[in-house]
């Protein structure tokens, strides 16, 4: 465990998967532990968003555009958009249930991102299948 967050909660988050224990080390030492209620909206949006979450206990669910187009449980994350670009959200993210997080901030990621190769590498393909996914990126080009 680094700083309240342990290192074995980041590894069943997919994005984190393949990375060593030194690298979800330092992910871990940058992150916080963050808890919501249920009811409470963590993200909404349109509205500017500068933190990424790992849930590890709850479940959420997430709409765009006023309707439910996901759902959220242990080792799915969020918000990592929101650690390159400084942007509107995409779509709200609500507490179902009492959901556990970790959370870490743009300017934190930004401190790892540039030092850690593999780290940054595993956000920009977490980006690109997400994308691919939506139907807004051909990755075939």
């Amino acid at each position: 465990m680094v700083a309240g967050v342990p290192v074995e909660a980041l590894r069943r988050a997919p994005l984190f998967a393949d990375l060593g224990r030194r690298e979800l080390g330092r992910i871990a030492g940058g992150m916080s532990r963050r808890t919501f209620a249920a009811g409470t909206t963590i993200a909404r949006e349109g509205e500017v968003g500068v933190g990424f979450f790992v849930v590890d206990e709850g479940r959420a669910k997430v709409s765009a555009g006023g309707r439910q187009i996901g759902e959220l449980g242990p080792g799915d994350h969020f918000g990592e958009v929101a650690l390159i670009l400084e942007t509107p959200r995409t779509a709200t993210v609500t507490a179902e249930t009492e959901l556990r997080c970790y959370a870490m901030t743009s300017w934190e990621f930004r401190r790892l991102a540039e030092t850690n190769v593999a780290i940054t590498w595993k956000v920009l393909e977490s980006l690109a299948r997400r994308l691919v996914r939506r139907g807004e990126l051909d990755a075939s080009v």
